[in-house]
């Protein structure tokens, strides 16, 4: 059974040794996001960590890390919390390739008890704090953001949850980041071109598979929730907000509701991006809140960001690597893996069979043109069927040893980036590169591999006998 809220994924955690509840009385700034980036330095099995005692602040609870560990991530899909990597991406796109799931609309939620209208001050009703010490300001950064296309209100396939930077510049202001290549850009280009604000939806502490999705790049016409009920292999539960008349989901901690204010922008960063580098600042569109709704005593989340691996690195991980997959062995079915999990795929490794010469090339310029790869991808490594592109040891093994620079480079200039990217030059364009570390097959004949190692017979069933005989942790 999946999680339809926070709290219920919080226990679920609790009860597998995922959880670390900090009692201790801690500063919002430095000491939670310190503690945030401190425990990814233990490695990819870290627990989340419960903030329960803020200095400053009555009854707030923070939790961080949620997402921050391969054990958590399998959890969220009901596996076994030590379910190797390779097993958990399978499973994944093996779900999301039962899309679309099913959605219930349900009557009321628990984020309805409280209600305020009057006199809204962000700052009293959320625990905010820096995550990063050159921040501009207080940053909302893992909330699910809905909107819709005012041009076609009643289609739901408009719809989009997504998952944007939000800059806390007032009471009841709030600056956003919508990149160009994302569905809210568009929203909002539709919206302003009538002069018209754009109805918006911020929602705070969400079960795991809606945050997962909300930050996935699915197809402008999929359905964020259609596809949490496939992940979920379940109904995923929604409620239609009064407000703005928008579905948002059932399980949230904190609903604020508002609109993107039609051709307004102010300066907005800098943030402490997944980069790893600050972002600087820009102007950007602003969100007037009219409607903030939450559970009593609400829990709420936030993501750390900063040099990998951090929890954003798990947390964009796989739900960037199965659509991409997917979408690759549409057009190539010999594409075996894929793996984007490093900065966001702004790199991205591909194990394939290879055809023919020049193929694994054709593989990678189909990267390039997914709509991940249009905004992200920057650097496209190739690799043969045999090579585990998650196994970074055999992806490097191929690099030093299948890759000859003369004939399996190719540049191509002048292309799409999230501006973002520190390298981009202007903010925005960046040349990318596709690396060719397959074995050559003909018409190409440079090189000697006709004498491959391989590993003995039986390695594998070995791999899964001593796997049973080593020490528990």
């Amino acid at each position: 059974m999946a999680y339809q809220d926070l709290r219920t994924y919080l226990e679920a955690l609790d009860a597998e040794g995922q959880l670390i509840h900090i009692t201790e009385a801690v500063l919002p700034e430095p000491d939670i996001s310190a503690a945030a980036c401190a425990i990814t330095k233990f490695g990819d099995k870290t627990p989340a960590l419960l903030f329960e005692n803020i200095k400053g602040y009555t009854n707030a609870r923070i939790a961080m890390n949620v997402h921050g560990s391969w054990c958590n991530h399998a959890l969220m899909l009901g596996m076994p919390k030590d379910t190797p990597l390779r097993e958990q991406f399978f499973e994944f796109v093996r779900r999301y390739q039962t899309y679309p799931g099913k959605v219930e609309e349900r009557d009321s939620a628990p984020w309805e008890e409280v209600v305020i209208e009057d006199d809204i001050n962000l700052f009293d009703i959320l625990p905010l704090f820096r995550l990063n010490h050159g921040d501009a300001g207080f940053y909302i950064d893992k909330a699910a953001i809905v909107s819709r296309d005012i041009t076609d209100w009643d289609n739901p396939a408009t719809q989009n949850v997504g998952m944007y930077r939000l800059q806390v510049k007032g009471k009841n202001r709030i600056g956003i980041q919508p990149a160009s290549a994302h569905d809210i850009a568009l929203h909002l280009k539709k919206a302003e071109e009538l002069g018209e604000d754009l109805p918006i939806a911020i929602c705070i502490g969400n079960d795991p598979l809606i945050n997962t999705v909300a930050a996935m790049p699915i197809l402008y016409n999929q359905s964020e929730y259609a596809m949490a009920g496939a992940l979920a292999q379940e109904a995923y539960p929604v409620i239609t907000a009064k407000h703005t008349g928008l579905q948002v989901p059932w399980g949230s901690e904190i609903v604020l509701e508002g609109k993107i204010l039609s051709r307004v922008r102010e300066g907005e960063g800098p943030f402490g991006e997944f980069t790893g580098h600050y972002s600087g600042a820009r102007r950007m569109p602003v969100i007037e809140i009219t409607k903030v709704s939450h559970r009593r005593n609400p829990l709420y989340e936030h993501l750390y960001l900063g040099q990998p691996w951090t929890e954003v690195d798990y947390f964009i991980g796989i739900n960037t690597s199965a659509p991409l997959h997917v979408q690759l062995k549409e057009a190539f079915p010999e594409v075996q893996a894929v793996n984007a999990m490093y900065t966001h795929g702004l790199v991205v490794i591909v194990s394939t069979k290879v055809r023919y010469g020049g193929f694994a090339k054709g593989v990678g310029m189909r990267v390039l043109t997914t709509p991940h790869g249009l905004g992200y991808a920057k650097v496209v490594i190739v690799v043969d069927e045999t090579i585990d592109p998650f196994n970074l040891p055999q992806v490097m093994w191929a690099l030093s040893t299948k890759f000859n620079p003369q004939y399996d480079l190719v540049t191509i200039p002048g292309l799409s980036i999230l501006p973002l990217d520190p390298a981009s030059d202007p903010a925005g364009m960046s040349p990318k590169l596709i690396i060719d570390a397959t074995t050559p097959q003909a018409p190409e004949k440079h090189g000697h591999y006709s004498q491959e190692l391989r590993d003995p017979v039986s390695t594998e069933a070995w791999v899964e006998k001593l796997r049973e005989l080593m020490p528990k942790a």
